[in-house]
């Protein structure tokens, strides 16, 4: 049997990609400080520098990942390498080096350095949660998404708003964490192991009747803790006001990596106690019901209370929650019949929201400027008639995130939709028809936000300047919702592969 030390030294074969970001965060946070000021003040065009250098770290990191041996899996130690962790790889280094081109004209000078380290710190947080074989590993992982968000969050420093939300954000963030950890000690406690195949193996035996209550325990605080970051419903309670608080750049990221590490924890544990043998030590459909009353209650509660927003960060927020809704389904439901996995289907979507999510936040903050905010519903008003392009960039994000053709949103709620339908079962068929009224309502916000960009006559006054990286990071997210429409197989087949 190997060693923990010569495990170990397997698994970093498959840590090339985050050794290339550890090192480029380190190069960033030793040598950054010696290019600004005791004052802060920064020589021109050096975020510009710093942002290039995150991006070449990133497509390093991306030749790694796509070079590597995907058909060659590892699961021993504290890392797993499978199709999982190759395909959040690559969504999260793609969606990555957008959000790096967005923070570039969004970041003062003196804190380029710091922003673009704790981004790819971030990076490479979510890219160990997926490789996490370990209760450990993966609860560290978590906390290297955490941390460094706490900081891009706070280093912006532009008004109390600001810093509220910084402060509100990490306050709560915390307390998830303590609740996910609790939940991870007593599946430790039941299982007698902190290795996630260990733990599988301890609840495959039959005598698990001793601690069926406090696996039904830690499930319980595991989904509480997880639906935090997903920002799911009664858990989202922090989303509106943080996001209300935020810069663009920094929504863009809040709106989509935490759900992204959220739901790959929950795709790591959740088999670890449901569906491998322990349904006397776990209600198998009990837990079901559960993530279906999330998701029910979490996409209508969000599309309900986005209808009555006219901030457009917090109608945004509330979107996001909507659209945690719609992923949790994919947790609920196996297609069955229509050969359409809801773990492939909830996968897919992951990518796609993403896409768009952070296209939508780039395309705002290119037009955001503190003498003319962009802030409000009303402060949409007119946009076609003075920035064309960017109005039209928005409304393909705003289709793709409404479902509509010809957007790659539409095959995102297609195929969910599909899944739950498939099911064969009535909870599957109710879910199915929840999405679609989901996605109706859903439009009435959306389509509003379109129609006051085309259709409201521009407001007097000053009119804003175009950022331009931003700009271009949100077009190429439109840009690419349409492609994906066209050509949506390689994508698809990436997210599928999966069987967890």
């Amino acid at each position: 049997m190997a060693t923990a030390i010569e495990q170990l030294n397997n698994g970093v074969h498959y840590l090339a990609p985050e050794l290339i970001l550890v090192m480029t965060i380190c190069v960033m946070f030793i040598t950054g400080p010696f290019f600004v000021t005791e004052g802060g003040v920064a020589a021109p065009g050096l975020r510009r520098r710093w942002g290039a250098l995150a991006l070449v770290a990133i497509g390093c990191a991306g030749f790694m990942w796509w070079t590597s041996d995907a058909a060659r899996p590892l699961d021993t130690g504290p890392f797993r390498a499978d199709a999982l962790t190759w395909y959040v790889r690559g969504l999260t280094l793609a969606l990555g080096a957008i959000i790096s081109i967005v923070l570039i004209d969004q970041i003062d000078e003196g804190h380029s350095a710091e922003s673009q380290a704790c981004l790819l710190a971030i990076l490479a947080g979510v890219n160990l949660t997926a490789l996490a074989n370990d209760l450990i590993v993966l609860f560290l992982a978590l906390e290297l998404v955490s941390i460094p968000t706490y900081v891009l969050l706070y280093l912006p420093r532009r008004g109390e708003a600001n810093q509220e939300a910084a402060i509100k954000y990490m306050l709560l963030s915390v307390f998830s964490s303590a609740i996910v950890l609790y939940g991870m000690s007593m599946l430790y406690g039941a299982a007698g192991t902190t290795n996630l195949a260990g733990i599988a193996q301890s609840f495959g035996v039959e005598d698990q009747e001793k601690s069926a209550t406090l696996v039904k325990i830690a499930v319980a605080l595991l989904i509480a803790g997880l639906s935090f970051r997903i920002g799911a419903v009664p858990f989202h309670f922090y989303a509106p006001d943080v996001f209300q608080g935020i810069p663009s750049s920094a929504a863009a990221l809040l709106s989509f990596v935490p759900k992204v590490v959220g739901f790959v924890a929950l795709l790591r544990l959740l088999p670890l106690v449901g569906g491998l043998g322990v349904a006397e030590a776990v209600d198998g459909p009990s837990v079901r019901v559960l993530l279906a009353a999330l998701a029910f209650v979490t996409m209508t509660f969000g599309n309900l209370l986005a209808l009555r927003q006219n901030n457009l960060y917090r109608l945004m927020a509330y979107s996001s929650v909507a659209h945690a809704g719609y992923m949790l389904i994919g947790l609920v439901v196996d297609g069955g019949a229509n050969d359409v996995d809801g773990v492939g289907a909830l996968l897919f979507y992951l990518a796609t929201y993403g896409l768009i999510t952070i296209g939508v936040f780039a395309l705002i903050a290119g037009v955001n400027s503190e003498k003319t905010p962009l802030r409000n519903v009303s402060d949409l008003n007119g946009l076609s008639r003075v920035h064309p392009a960017v109005a039209l960039a928005l409304a393909v994000c705003l289709f793709s995130l409404t479902g509509l053709p010809p957007t790659v949103g539409m095959l995102g709620k297609l195929n969910l939709f599909l899944a739950s339908w498939g099911d064969g079962t009535t909870l599957g068929r109710w879910l199915a028809i929840v999405l679609a009224a989901n996605a109706a309502i859903s439009a009435w916000y959306y389509l509003r936000l379109i129609a006051v960009m085309f259709l409201e006559p521009v407001p007097a006054g000053e009119t804003s300047k175009v950022s331009l990286a931003p700009a271009i990071a949100g077009s190429v997210c439109s840009l690419a919702s349409i492609l994906l429409f066209i050509a949506p197989q390689h994508l698809w087949e990436a997210a599928v592969k999966f069987v967890p």
